[in-house]
């Protein structure tokens, strides 16, 4: 039997033996400093760092094997670990133990291009991956913004800007190799395009945040870079008006690759911090992908929608530097953001609703942030009813904090009554946990918790995240 079970830390003595185990099993890839631990705790954001006690950098699959049974047979947490990009505590260790890095597992093992498939280890970063399938014609479309790692995106079912054309992570998930706590390895699926055997084994552990076991090999679905790629920009009178003009669009059935919204908050603080002169309104930054015949008549479908609904200053961009330049300000969002407010801490949340409530939720949203005098820029992957908000608050300022939380809340409870839910693809880590009982219900989230102690007894895999 396990010495110790989820939400108690390890005894220091069970602790100490774990870790002497697993200094003779890693060297030095077994790592205690104080500042490689806090590394692999929450540094975004505001949720507090809580550091694990060990850190061991594995490199195959047989590594995380040893370091599952050496968890096991001590009964002490294992909090898997990617790049850290991660916004609401995924990788924090509330009761100590290991932190598996897989950082260090790059492995592209195979492309199969005739399949439109990959098979990757966990550590290569989706940059890597499509600077990998460029020569031949192929990308991975996934872009959650940060260069995170597939296995870590694998365990958020991130989601980002292609996703209203291409879906998210549940979507391109083929197959999934998982170490499971006991140290036992599984194969959730074949390399098939679709199957009918059986429970859907892959898509449990796509989104369980490392909840149930640690993802080693991901089987992706790939496709074939468009014939031709052009981008746009235009603004709007009110984040309204931008958002309305996106769901007519969806829903006329424009194959649009992408479709995000700024608010003029945000785009005043990406100007700054990307050197751009983007008009300083709300600004829908658009791209679209096909044949160039097909692009040219999605442009011009997408301008006269925009015009109904004040649209101006459309500027397109076609050459890939352009294209790049930028999508590279619009993932620096984050960035630009906390630099309004330099000093000051932001916690990233997202929330996604039904395309129809789409612009009723952030017009709500905006009013507000504008009643309670906060800063909280706005951006969002507006073509399947998902936007993030950055509130900023003065940590040294109680009031500041109180009136930001407050506002976190309140974002939720308006996407819940309009029958969204608390996170489109950040995922609950520890900041959502609070959130699951309304969305889901009691009876769900006890389906939950009993899947949970199913595959994970000791409660020993990334425990006081998801459901406990």
């Amino acid at each position: 039997m396990p010495a110790t079970l989820a939400r108690t830390r390890p005894e220091p003595a069970v602790l100490s033996a774990a870790i002497a185990e697993l200094h003779a099993a890693f060297g030095n890839r077994a790592v205690t400093s104080q500042a490689v631990r806090e590394q692999h705790a929450h540094t975004l954001t505001w949720i507090p760092n809580q550091p694990p006690d060990v850190v061991v950098f594995v490199e195959s699959t047989e590594d995380c094997v040893a370091v599952m049974r050496i968890a096991s047979r001590h009964g002490v947490p294992v909090i898997p670990f990617g790049t850290g990009s991660s916004l609401e505590g995924h990788v924090n260790a509330p009761y100590g133990g290991i932190s598996v890095d897989t950082s260090a597992m790059k492995a592209i093992v195979a492309v199969h291009a005739e399949d439109l498939d990959v098979v990757v280890e966990p550590g290569v970063t989706r940059k890597q991956l499509n600077e990998h399938l460029r020569d031949m014609g192929l990308f991975f479309p996934i872009d959650p913004g940060a260069d995170a790692s597939i296995g870590g995106m694998a365990a958020t079912r991130a989601s980002g800007t292609n996703a209203v054309r291409y879906g998210t992570m549940k979507d391109n998930v083929i197959a999934l190799e998982v170490v499971l706590p006991s140290g036992e390895v599984i194969e959730t699926a074949r390399r098939a395009k679709k199957t009918s055997a059986g429970y859907d084994l892959t898509r449990l552990f796509v989104g369980s945040e490392g909840t149930l076991g640690i993802v080693t090999k991901i089987t992706l679905k790939l496709h074939g870079i468009p014939e031709a790629i052009s981008a746009a920009t235009c603004s709007f009178p009110s984040v309204k008006d931008a958002a309305d003009a996106t769901i007519v669009a969806i829903q006329t059935g424009i194959p649009v690759a992408r479709i995000e919204l700024l608010d003029e908050v945000q785009v005043r603080a990406v100007n700054a911090y990307s050197k751009l002169s983007l008009p300083e309104k709300p600004l829908l930054l658009l791209e679209f992908h096909g044949t160039e015949a097909g692009v040219a008549e999605q442009v011009e479908r997408f301008r006269a929608i925009g015009d109904d609904y004040g649209a101006d200053d459309f500027q397109w961009a076609a050459r890939a530097e352009d294209r790049s330049r930028l999508w590279q300000a619009r993932h620096d969002a984050y960035w630009a953001a906390l630099a309004i407010r330099p000093g000051w801490k932001g916690q990233s949340s997202d929330v996604c609703v039904p395309l129809s409530r789409l612009a009723e939720c952030i017009d709500a949203t905006k009013k507000d942030i504008e009643e309670n005098g906060l800063i909280a820029p706005i951006v969002g992957h507006v073509g399947d009813g998902n936007f993030h908000v950055l509130p900023l608050m003065d940590e040294n300022d109680p009031g500041s904090v109180e009136r930001c939380k407050a506002f976190m809340g309140r974002i939720v409870e308006r996407a819940l009554a309009m029958e969204g839910t608390c996170t489109g693809e950040h995922g609950v880590g520890q900041g959502k946990m609070k959130y699951l009982a309304a969305e889901h219900g009691d009876a769900a989230l006890a389906l939950m918790a009993s899947l949970k102690r199913a595959v994970d007894p000791a409660g020993i895999m990334n425990p006081g995240k998801m459901v406990g």
